[in-house]
């Protein structure tokens, strides 16, 4: 990656407005470059603006959130549902154009007079600096009634330095108004491509660019934060012991109570249980006795069933020996006539082969 390309993608923002620096788009020009610069630097140089001289710039600015680039149809009941949704809105102001002539007319004086048309922009004044550094972060080009809004600080009250646009100041803004201005949120400082002017920056007051320092374009910077000394620190110390003992007070009454309301629940859940207890050691007696006497009939019925079967194997046993002994007897008596044939018929034999013989002999 190039120098130069490096250098287009490192941005940076302004702390304190400064005119002249505000004019140019890597902050350091020491000449205004239009007249509406030099106005602004005219009204910063001998204190013709005041930002805190708007009576009706009330409320907290750490907690009051600038919200810009409005649909002309935006009214405050949608723009407050839509900003309602980051926290709770403590005090709500739709700027509308309301006696404003520069270039418009005796018709378009008179129309603005009675509707007070809107012009574009509110200050939204949440309960807590919290609940504003959520919607300053998420808020960033929400689209509401067709048109993309972009959020910031109270710039008015918590920049030094700051100047209106309407007096030739003020931050971003679009190119065809021809009133670019550079260093907020929305258009931040570019890192310089060009030697930077540190003796002419000097003397006019302009803060030079902080080299090295530099940050990325999808890095949103932080609004600033509440300066707090040691009696505001003292007092929320203070008030945050205060706190934490009526919290233990009212925990510990709770607790009392709540103990109070257990004993009582214990001393009737435990006569209850009392009751039942006596109850349920009846009905376990009374359980006991017949199950006793029903494991008792059981036992005899199956002692009973026992011996009978044992009965039945015996008699199934002497009955079975009594057929084997008949069985067999009945063999030894078909087996005597067939041995007594045998051995007659082997003594015939003998006697014949005797008579044979002697009948040789005596031829």
């Amino acid at each position: 990656m190039s120098v130069r390309s490096k250098n287009l993608n490192s941005v940076f923002y302004a702390d304190s407005y400064h005119p002249i620096q505000a004019g140019s788009i890597d902050g350091t020009d020491v000449v205004p470059h239009d007249n509406a610069v030099y106005r602004a630097q005219l009204c910063s140089s001998i204190g013709l603006y005041d930002p805190f001289g708007d009576p009706r710039a009330a409320g907290d600015p750490y907690c009051t959130l600038f919200v810009a680039r409005l649909s002309r149809l935006t009214n405050e009941d949608n723009l407050r549902k839509v900003m309602s949704k980051y926290g709770r809105v403590k005090n709500f102001r739709l700027v509308r154009d309301i006696g404003r002539s520069k270039n418009y007319g005796i018709y378009q004086f008179l129309r603005n007079l009675v509707t007070g048309a809107s012009r574009g922009y509110a200050f939204v004044e949440y309960e807590t600096e919290r609940e504003m550094r959520r919607a300053y972060m998420d808020a960033h080009h929400l689209i509401v009634d067709d048109s993309e809004i972009i959020v910031d600080y109270n710039r008015q009250q918590l920049m030094p330095g700051w100047i209106p646009r309407r007096l030739g100041g003020g931050l971003s803004g679009k190119k065809e108004s021809g009133q670019l201005r550079f260093g907020g949120k929305e258009k931040p400082f570019r890192a310089p491509l060009k030697p930077i002017p540190y003796e002419e920056l000097k003397k006019l007051g302009i803060p030079p660019p902080p080299e090295g320092r530099y940050m990325s374009r999808f890095q949103v910077p932080s609004p600033p934060r509440r300066e707090r000394n040691l009696s505001d620190r003292e007092e929320d110390s203070h008030s945050h012991r205060r706190g934490s003992n009526d919290r233990n007070r009212t925990e510990d009454s709770h607790r009392s109570s709540v103990d109070i309301g257990e004993g009582h629940c214990r001393s009737s859940s435990h006569r209850d249980d009392h009751s039942r207890g006596r109850s349920s050691l009846e009905r376990s007696g009374r359980y006991h006795d017949r199950s006793s006497s029903e494991k008792e009939h059981r036992y005899r019925s199956s002692t009973d069933k026992d011996k009978h079967s044992q009965k039945r194997k015996e008699s199934d046993r002497s009955s079975t020996d009594k057929d084997k002994h008949s069985r067999k007897r009945k063999e030894s008596d078909r087996s005597s006539p067939e041995k007594e044939h045998g051995l007659r018929s082997s003594t015939d034999k003998d006697k014949h082969h005797r008579k044979r013989k002697e009948r040789d002999e005596q031829s």
